[in-house]
């Protein structure tokens, strides 16, 4: 079975290697790879109600954990991730699980501790890639949790897409100074402190920031009276920095499908995205923060509030096509092979 330094020495590899295998392909070498016994975890009917069972806290899970994977299963479950995410996306994501490890000796766990167990992440597959038209798949643990759907060989939807960062920097260690979630923190920081006084009263919606992101992981999300100033009250450097902000987010996925996400932000209008921002203005440990993005087609929230504001929660929540969406489902349901 896969051992933390196979890990490491897989990730690499497979950081070379770039795949140029379709979502489809890749999925079907992956299970092809699995035993009777692992496959048998990880693949589910895609209409069974654990699809929508994510969540991004440590716990038990179904699926196939990565630590159950030996050196070449691990690489196909690889490739699958690379053919949803782009090469940030990718690095991102796979440096949140490595972070397991280090989270482990911030808390003083034995190393065998299965508590932060970077081999816990699960990857779980939702329908029959090799013969259905439309089906999904997962890959989750602590503080990831991407959740795509295909149709047609196309990627149609990649969210809830949550990663998160605990330690959001390390304080100590061989790793100190490592912050997976910079540029988010950094970006969020630079629109905020580019508006004037007028501007803040209208983002600014709490001197207190939550304790959590506000849509959790609840299966719809919605924030009910969008707060925060609208894209249309920044002046035109302010909206390019709106613009680095929002891409950041978008771009954690393949360029073809951030195209397709951007384009549905912008044909619902960007005049109706708005940015909100709760908390301290000061960056810094003790400095609790939070903001988001809301729009008519999305919520993007960052929350920095935990362990003395050292703990990151991002998500990218389509409050269309969360999990594939309705209309895909009813696709699936009228075409189901």
């Amino acid at each position: 079975m896969l051992m933390l330094a196979d890990f490491t020495s897989c990730q690499a590899q497979t950081a070379v290697n770039n795949t140029n295998e379709n979502m489809t392909t890749a999925a079907v070498k992956f299970l092809q790879s699995l035993s009777a016994s692992q496959k048998q975890k990880a693949q589910f009917a895609f209409d069974e109600e654990e699809r929508y069972n994510w969540h991004y806290v440590p716990k038990e899970r179904k699926g196939i954990p990565i630590k159950e994977l030996n050196t070449t299963q691990y690489k196909t479950a690889m490739e699958l991730l690379r053919t949803a995410l782009s090469d940030t996306g990718f690095k991102k994501t796979t440096a949140v699980i490595k972070l397991e490890a280090v989270l482990r000796e911030v808390e003083g766990r034995p190393e065998n501790d299965d508590y932060r167990d970077p081999g816990k992440y699960y990857f779980s597959i939702f329908g029959k890639p090799a013969t259905d038209k439309i089906w999904g798949w997962r890959l989750e643990g602590h503080h990831i949790s991407f959740n795509f759907y295909s149709e047609n060989n196309q990627l149609v939807s990649g969210t809830p897409g949550f990663i998160g960062s605990n330690p959001a920097v390390v304080l100590s260690g061989p790793e100190k100074g490592l912050e997976i979630l910079k540029d988010e923190t950094e970006l969020g920081f630079n629109l905020l402190h580019s508006l004037n006084a007028d501007q803040k009263k209208k983002a600014v919606i709490s001197t207190k920031a939550p304790g959590e992101i506000i849509t959790a992981s609840d299966r719809k999300a919605m924030i009910e009276n969008p707060q925060g100033i609208l894209y249309s009250g920044l002046n035109s450097q302010q909206q390019k920095l709106f613009m680095q902000l929002l891409s950041l987010y978008i771009h954690r996925y393949k360029a073809a499908f951030a195209s397709k996400m951007m384009k549905e932000v912008e044909d619902a209008g960007m005049s109706n995205l708005r940015f909100a921002w709760a908390g301290d203005e000061q960056r810094g440990l003790g400095h609790p923060h939070y903001y988001r993005i809301q729009g008519p087609t999305l919520i993007i929230e960052y929350d920095n509030t935990q362990n003395n504001a050292n703990h990151v929660h991002t998500v990218v929540r389509d409050l269309k096509n969360d999990f594939g969406g309705d209309v895909l489902l009813e696709h699936y349901k009228n075409h189901k092979n």
